[in-house]
């Protein structure tokens, strides 16, 4: 097409029309450029519509040369955008108009250029190539690290004896009760060790590496009595005598089990180190020492049973006897005796004129309610004594105590003697090193006495953190509760902590606790109406 005076040309990629005045020419429109533009071979330029328009105007009514520009030569263009984390990147290409054209080798080029070295997932690439979509595209990935598991030690044995106390947020140690002892052979398999796992690096899109923490790997115990381990097979753990196999931490052991069918003058006082299970009963004057549990199928009539795990008593504790756990105490009822539970003490039905201690809470009625009463006596426990029946109408004072823990108290007092002692050699090492310092140390005594000082003062550190852990323990007793299932019936006294109240009428069901605000005993009764009672 020719249009007398109007030429196409180009400059430095980009395209201009240059007209002059021509009387001969016919009225020229856009159409008319466009046509021109596309014989002249700029028909994929970037052409501007705007300004073509404008060319057609000048051509019709300039008196004087012009010249217009209509568009350029573009070069297809990719951006790449990497996300801030470094985790991610997406390309958007905009195709050549009239410029040059980009090749897929030379996109994976530009993203090594920008930084992206890892993770490309070069079929979304081809994707984004091939389509031609100038909208971003994700094309590359970083993976995230994965850190590696801890140890973990999986039982193979159904329920093993466990002696650590689990408490829950209330400060109450999970009761289960336990029936016979339950006994392995050698060569039982009881648990297997899983070694921890190192994890897997991760990388951003960038090649940065991301480091993976490394799971802890804890060994079996090292002192796990009655067990082995296979020869080829030192991640297992087998029993390698017959015994009673309780829960450690990091492993299981075997303590071997003492069965006797009745403790009397005939087999005399027994000291074991391990378990014992006796058949009948306990009787007069008779003592059961155990580092492991004691389980009795009968009665305890008069004896003394002390036992470094559990005692499990299926019939009565009568007669003076003595009775002492490290962990809990469970009978059917208790008359006249002493006992003493490291976590939980659990009676069935009651106890009569006892002398009851728990470090943690004590439970009567637990399988009888209709018989489970407290009447006499006194019941000592940290966090909860719980009952049907408090007192009776024809019994004595009955003398309830919650929130204090004498063990306790006992250790606290001492490791407040023992800080103060810390503190003061941490003082005395302080002040010579002082002294020595203003002396400029003759005798190169002041590396020795800054160590020295540096010691006393971890070990003062560890026992000021062992204080606040202790007096959060104590502060735990503030949520004691003395739980009433069924009554209050005749005298009753209840201690919490340092505050004292004197039952001399009846309650119906209800708790009685220590207000947390004013410090003073309230009952909550069974429909959640609060009175103060001291």
């Amino acid at each position: 097409m020719v249009l007398p005076g109007i030429s196409i040309t180009e400059a430095d990629g980009q395209i201009f029309l240059r007209g002059q005045c021509n009387g001969n020419r016919e009225s020229v429109d856009a159409n008319a450029i466009h046509t021109l533009l596309k014989e002249s071979g700029y028909e994929g330029c970037a052409l501007d519509a705007a300004a073509i328009a404008t060319a057609a105007e000048y051509c019709n009514t300039r008196q004087e040369p012009f010249l217009v520009q209509l568009g350029d030569r573009k070069d297809a263009r990719v951006d790449v955008t990497i996300a801030a984390d470094d985790m991610s990147a997406e390309v958007s290409l905009a195709r050549a108009q009239g410029g040059k054209e980009v090749s897929f080798d030379d996109i994976v080029e530009l993203l090594k250029a920008a930084g992206v070295l890892f993770g490309i997932d070069e079929t979304a690439l081809l994707e984004a190539y091939q389509s031609g979509n100038p909208c971003p595209v994700p094309i590359a990935y970083g993976t995230i690290q994965q850190d590696g598991t801890d140890s973990v030690f999986e039982e193979l044995i159904p329920h093993p004896a466990d002696r650590a106390p689990k408490l829950d947020e209330s400060g109450l140690i999970d009761y289960r009760e336990h029936g016979a002892i339950d006994v392995v052979t050698a060569g039982t398999v009881l648990m297997r060790r899983h070694p921890a796992t190192p994890g897997f690096e991760g990388h951003t899109v960038r090649g940065r590496p991301l480091p993976a923490r490394p799971g802890r790997d804890e060994p079996f115990a090292p002192q796990l009595p009655g067990t082995q381990h296979p020869a080829n097979d030192p991640n297992l753990l087998e029993a390698a005598v017959t015994g009673q196999p309780v829960r450690m931490e990091n492993g299981v052991m075997v303590e071997q089990v003492l069965q006797v069918a009745e403790v009397n003058m005939a087999t005399g006082n027994i000291h074991f180190d391990g378990s014992v299970e006796v058949k009948g009963d306990v009787l007069q004057g008779m003592k059961v020492q155990a580092t492991g549990d004691i389980v009795v199928s009968g009665m305890v009539e008069g004896g003394i049973l002390e036992a470094g795990g559990d005692i499990r008593i299926a019939g009565g504790v009568i007669a003076n006897a003595k009775v002492r756990a490290g962990g809990a105490v469970s009978a059917r009822f208790a008359q006249g005796v002493q006992v003493h539970a490291g976590t939980v003490l659990a009676l069935s039905d009651m106890a009569l004129e006892c002398d009851l201690h728990s470090l943690n809470q004590i439970v009567i009625g637990i399988k009888n309610p209709a018989h489970g009463r407290l009447v006499g006596g006194s019941a000592t426990a940290m966090m909860l004594v719980s009952v049907p029946v408090l007192g009776s109408a024809n019994g004595t004072v009955t003398t309830v105590v919650v929130g204090t823990n004498a063990e306790l108290l006992a250790r606290y007092a001492d490791l407040e003697k023992r800080i103060a002692l810390e503190k003061a050699n941490e003082e005395a090492l302080e002040k010579l090193m002082r002294q020595v310092t203003a002396m400029k140390d003759p005798k190169g005594l002041l590396p020795r006495i800054k160590a020295s000082r540096q010691h006393a003062v971890q070990v003062w550190g560890q026992s000021l953190a062992e204080r606040r852990e202790m007096e959060q323990q104590i502060a735990i007793g503030l949520a004691a509760k003395i739980s009433v299932g069924a009554a209050v019936e005749g005298a009753a006294d209840l201690l919490f902590s340092s505050h004292s109240v004197h039952l001399r009428r009846e309650f119906s069901n209800g708790t009685f606790s220590l207000d947390p605000t004013d410090h003073v005993v309230v009952f909550t009764d069974g429909f959640g109406k609060t009175s103060r009672i001291g």
